[in-house]
């Protein structure tokens, strides 16, 4: 894929950047020319190593340690990435946990947990990015085709977390209109990560309920959100855009 460094000179924070959907995000922003901080909660081997290779590519990457439940660690790590990198441009909400579960079977602690990092998270660090952000900023959540439709039993809470975006975005892109900032949501389907692998168990159902026979790719996401956060998407904020293979059609 080639890049077109539509982000050349603009600063990105990507919350939960170092595997997965987040790490694929950190790549392309980086390669389309943004200077590019992102979070991690546990591997600060696996999350150096991508910083490692955005900078061995000529880009510019800047790991930090930030539990996105925590959300005064969460407001620091936006606060230290403006003062390395002198800016925010572009924030990428991608941090995510899943309960999975019968609501007989969810505990309070469960729900506590999945509100926290799935909703409070990406209202704390759009807060906190807000303070710091030029006009014309980006705000990027990573929500869930989950949130239109829920195929299986035990996906109530985080059906419920991602759903919880949709009147977020509605709302933040009233409240940031005048300043030129968008709010979206990206709503990826069955995308092939290490938490939910295209051979997986359930796999084959999940490609049963889809327009197309297979499962979506990291960096498919990836460029989706590299769009949205590029000059071309200035006209569209507080939409829900599913990215999903057909899964919700």
């Amino acid at each position: 894929m080639t890049s077109t460094q539509t982000l050349q000179g603009k600063v990105a924070f990507v919350q939960g950047g170092s595997r997965g959907i987040g790490a694929a995000i950190v790549k392309r922003l980086a390669r389309e020319g943004a200077a590019v901080a992102f979070t991690y909660v546990s591997s600060a081997e696996r999350a150096n190593v991508l910083a490692s290779e955005v900078i061995a590519a000529s880009g510019k990457a800047l790991a930090l340690k930030a539990d996105s439940a925590d959300a005064a660690a969460v407001q620091q790590a936006i606060r230290a990435a403006v003062e390395h990198f002198g800016g925010l441009d572009i924030l990428v909400n991608n941090a995510g946990v899943l309960a999975w579960g019968s609501t007989e079977e969810l505990t309070l602690e469960q729900l506590d947990h999945t509100l926290a990092v799935n909703v409070r998270s990406v209202f704390v660090a759009s807060q906190e990015a807000a303070k710091h952000m030029v006009d014309g900023g980006r705000i990027i959540n990573i929500g869930s085709t989950n949130a239109e439709r829920i195929p299986v039993a035990g996906g109530a809470v985080y059906s419920m977390s991602k759903s919880a975006l949709v009147g977020l975005v509605k709302g933040m892109a009233r409240d940031l209109g005048p300043r030129c900032i968008t709010v979206n949501n990206v709503q990826p389907g069955p995308v092939d990560t290490e938490m939910n692998p295209a051979d997986g168990e359930g796999a084959e159902y999940l490609k049963g309920l889809m327009a197309l026979d297979r499962y979506g790719k990291a960096e498919e996401i990836a460029g989706f959100v590299a769009y949205l956060a590029g000059p071309e998407a200035g006209y569209i904020t507080g939409a829900s855009l599913t990215i999903d293979g057909g899964f919700s059609a």
